[in-house]
């Protein structure tokens, strides 16, 4: 096992993290209405194919991967942290751009914010068992399960609650302050990120090569996980980009809370998450920014 990288963090930035990634899955919710929930139920093809391939396929994916080339335990476990957590907020606003189906998109944020509550701790300690190489690391850190579900359903549950009330009770409101919530917060986030690496520049840049790669090849690995998924269930070109989004835009926001709240030692599990909460960005825009360009095909009228 290689030597521990300690990343420069101040504690106290982390009521601000904790706020950021509160203050987005408000503003994602303050749309959300019970009706979603019940339309995704009636019609669940596209949000159960995304979200089989966001917590399960990926996770287990991301664990033979590690396994299989033998990374370092410290990036081996951030790649599976990322790997079990919901899908991202910002993964919206790429459908969006897309022209894929926000509605799809916006339901799986949500469920998957919910289900991550008790998937997110549950996939990350037990891939993190099963590959050989991470097991000693995951005992080492001491990982307690009901501690990550708990700051899961603070900073992810209830959040989406609370936007969901304040937007059926003030939906004019909701209406209004819904983007700027959402622009807001990326900016917040995005500086957030950008001072955590000035504070460590040196060890970025010394590390780089290490997981640059190891990321753009992991989003691939998601976002192609996605479209097979969506590809397999034969759902329509709209829904088929919500589910390729939402599977390979992952919330790296929770990851950087759980890694800063128990585990502040881990800088290359730290390393891994925060290089994610970039590239994930430059990769969905780009992906977004190409699918816009191509028309969408008029579904196949079946001749009587």
């Amino acid at each position: 096992m290689s030597a521990p990288l300690t990343i420069h963090f101040n504690p106290a930035s982390l009521i601000t993290l904790n706020a950021i990634l509160a203050l987005m899955m408000f503003g994602v919710s303050l749309n959300l209405r019970p009706a979603d929930f019940r339309r995704v139920l009636s019609i669940p093809r596209a949000p159960v194919a995304g979200l089989f391939a966001q917590f399960v396929l990926l996770p287990a994916a991301t664990c033979l991967f590690t396994w299989a080339l033998g990374i370092d335990p410290q990036l081996a476990l951030g790649m599976i942290l990322v790997a079990s957590c919901p899908g991202g907020s910002f993964s919206n606003i790429m459908t969006w751009l897309s022209r894929g189906s926000v509605a799809v998109s916006v339901s799986m944020t949500a469920i998957s914010s919910l289900a991550a509550t008790v998937m997110t701790p549950l996939n990350f300690a037990f891939y993190g068992w099963l590959n050989p190489h991470t097991r000693g690391y995951l005992q080492e850190i001491a990982l307690q399960p009901e501690n990550v579900l708990m700051l899961v359903l603070l900073v992810l549950a209830l959040p989406l609650v609370l936007g969901m009330l304040v937007g059926g009770r003030f939906p004019s409101l909701a209406e209004r302050s819904e983007k700027p919530l959402r622009f807001t917060s990326l900016l917040i986030f995005l500086a957030f990120v950008a001072i955590a690496f000035f504070n460590n520049v040196d060890l970025f840049l010394a590390k780089f090569h290490t997981f640059f790669w190891l990321v753009v090849g992991h989003n691939l690995l998601a976002l192609t996980l996605g479209y097979g998924m969506a590809r397999l269930m034969r759902l329509s070109v709209p829904d088929q980009r919500a589910v390729t989004l939402e599977v390979g835009i992952q919330n790296s926001g929770l990851g950087l809370v759980i890694l800063f709240t128990f585990f502040p030692d881990a800088g290359g599990m730290m390393l891994i998450t925060a290089f994610w909460g970039v590239w994930h960005l430059v990769s969905g825009l780009t992906l977004s920014q190409i699918w816009a360009r191509r028309p969408i095909p008029e579904p196949v009228q079946q001749q009587s």
